[in-house]
């Protein structure tokens, strides 16, 4: 499809919340052009980067990783700092398209409990994590970072696990990765997609799951568990 831009003042000045909801559930999603740009477009993708929760791959030093607990993790207890960091620039990514109106309106999504961040913390130091949105029974991850080895990847794995015990079906990664091609994940046609999200927008996940405390053990077990369904 074409790339609609819209800015915070410009012709689509009343976008909000509750319209990129909507963008989620049909498919589409914002970025920015930059950092500094304040215009945001929705991209629909010919082909999207699904990560199977059914079929969801750990490398094995990484289940070690988990295993021993490495990094102290909490849901939504810094989201905005974790949203700064992963629009800060870094090695290989010196832009980001993460910009002002995106932040924004992530930060709302937060605020109404549709947008979640997963954090990796170390001596109470933020050492990395990601993001996403939920809709129904589809979770649509957005960004990662990790200051530590291995830091988004733990996140990544405790994102899943929660998804699972939680009884969500569908993790969008809207982009395949060579970086989430090791967890198993795949690339799909749009339409394929579209079916995928139908079925699981209309889920009702148990949402406290993503909040009940985990351990590494018990994350590794839950990841690696068939999908429980939501009602």
């Amino acid at each position: 499809m074409d790339e609609p831009r819209f800015s915070a003042g410009g012709p689509f000045g009343g976008f909000g919340p509750d319209e990129l909801l909507n963008c989620y559930a049909t498919g589409v999603f914002p970025m920015g052009e930059g950092r500094d740009d304040p215009r945001v477009f929705l991209v629909e993708p010919e082909q999207r980067g699904v990560v199977p929760l059914d079929r969801f791959h750990i490398p094995h030093r990484l289940r070690r990783t988990v295993r021993a607990g490495a990094f102290d993790i909490r849901l939504d207890t810094a989201f905005e700092a974790v949203l700064d960091a992963c629009a800060a620039a870094g090695p290989g990514r010196e832009d980001s398209w993460i910009n002002a109106p995106i932040h924004r309106l992530y930060g709302e999504l937060n605020a109404r409990g549709h947008a979640h961040s997963v954090e990796c913390w170390r001596n109470e130091r933020l050492v990395g994590g990601l993001y996403g949105v939920t809709l129904g029974g589809a979770f649509f991850g957005e960004s990662m970072f990790s200051r530590e080895r291995d830091a988004s990847k733990v996140a990544l794995v405790h994102l899943v696990a929660r998804l699972k015990r939680g009884g969500w079906r569908l993790l969008d990664a809207q982009f395949l990765t060579s970086h989430l091609s090791q967890f198993g994940a795949i690339e799909t046609s749009q339409a394929a997609y579209l079916e995928l999200l139908r079925a699981a927008r209309v889920l009702h996940p148990n949402i406290r799951s993503l909040f009940e405390p985990m351990t590494g053990a018990e994350a590794i077990f839950y990841a690696l568990q068939p999908t429980t369904q939501a009602s």
